[in-house]
């Protein structure tokens, strides 16, 4: 059996235990989780209507028909393609296939009991017009049933995740050995996306470059500023293979030339603070770890460092076909790992006004403990720029 055949056997098996009618997966990573399809993001309606029962076909406009035909669901024969013309109504299509379905199952349930679900990213555009055309249905979201498939990645997906960390492992490697003085943020940052390219990444989804003060900003947009000697880097770069996330973060420091400008010793000492921290949470990590446990684990090292109130974000996100998705490493989430979960451990310190520190890994829980999927050294690199 297929990866696309599994995944869409279990999506009905889970869809008839929720007594649900069908889904209805509009563009992203549920639809290319079920059926490989990457469609263009359009404001036209695409659409897999995927019923307990019945056939699962995928609601295309005319122009994308060829392209949603070959993807892996189509060619594999496990989804018909719907195309609608310019003219047409698409919701009108999408109700007439699902009244399709529910005659072919022996007719639609009792009004009240007709439950869609529907992608959290379906634009309101379509998802208000699908309401109107599916009147006497209620709608929820798809994580309902496709959140416990899709949090749990198969060994082809880890392997996916892992070849992606080992690029943007090389990549910090190629940034670090320079040039970087002289240099703008911005500059390095267009590098760093060339490069992820270069080694092997179909897209460079982001690639934040912030030097000194700017560092305290986790999100920072490289900009003009101009990298020199005693700058830290915050460098945290990401893309994707065959659709799977890559996200790390490492720290430089920049010397110089002839070394003058050596590391800090309050730069050391928060950055040997979160390294601690990064060690002390992925140790932790094995099926059953609580989420909030784990984040406590780092949050508690570097609140013993003194340094408790500079940590600003959860300590790390799921991450598979979403650069972020469940499970989500944060304070109050009791959900216990599961041997297959892939996610980030990001323990951060930032000093409004002087530097931020962050060292961030891609990590798959393990049935035995933690995978660490990046290989870049953790230790602070000391750089001559």
């Amino acid at each position: 059996m297929t990866a696309v055949a599994g995944r869409l056997d279990r999506a009905r098996a889970a869809l008839a235990v929720a007594d649900v009618e069908a889904l209805l997966l509009g563009l992203g990573a549920d639809l290319r989780y079920l059926t490989g399809y990457t469609a263009h993001a359009l404001e036209r309606l695409t659409l897999l209507v995927l019923s307990s029962d019945g056939p699962a076909v995928l609601v295309a406009p005319r122009l994308e028909a060829m392209a949603a035909a070959a993807c892996a669901a189509a060619t594999e024969g496990l989804v018909e393609v719907a195309a609608w013309e310019e003219t047409q109504d698409p919701y009108a299509l999408v109700a007439s296939l699902l009244d399709t379905a529910a005659g072919a199952g022996g007719g639609p349930a009792p009004e009240g009991q007709r439950r869609l679900l529907v992608d959290a990213g379906l634009p309101a555009r379509h998802l208000l017009a699908l309401q109107r055309a599916l009147g006497g249905r209620s709608f929820g979201l798809a994580t309902e049933v496709l959140r416990d498939l899709r949090i749990v990645k198969t060994p082809d997906e880890i392997e996916l995740l892992r070849r992606a960390a080992h690029a943007a492992d090389r990549v910090v490697a190629r940034i670090a050995a320079g040039p970087l003085v002289g240099r703008t943020e911005a500059e390095v940052s267009r590098q760093v996306r060339d490069l992820l390219i270069e080694e092997g990444h179909e897209e460079a989804t982001f690639a934040i470059v912030a030097a000194g003060p700017d560092g305290a900003s986790p999100h920072h947009g490289a900009g003009a500023r101009r990298i020199g000697p005693g700058d830290p880097i915050v460098l945290d770069i990401g893309g994707t293979v065959q659709g799977y996330g890559s996200d790390i973060t490492r720290m430089l420091w920049v010397t110089g030339a002839d070394a003058a400008v050596p590391p800090s010793a309050e730069f050391l000492e928060a950055f040997e603070l979160v390294r601690a921290a990064n060690a002390n949470a992925t140790a932790a990590v094995r099926p059953g770890a609580r989420c909030g446990d784990l984040d406590a684990i780092a949050r508690t090292t570097i609140r013993e460092g003194g340094f408790g109130d500079a940590f600003l974000h959860r300590l790390g996100h799921g991450i598979g076909l979403e650069g972020h998705e469940d499970p989500y490493l944060v304070a109050g989430n009791d959900e216990a790992l599961r041997a297959g979960s892939a996610f980030s451990i990001e323990p951060g310190i930032y000093l409004e006004g002087r530097f931020g520190v962050r060292i961030e890994d891609i990590v798959v829980c393990g049935a035995d403990g933690p995978d660490v999927l990046n290989e870049a050294p953790r230790e602070l690199l000391v750089v001559p720029g």
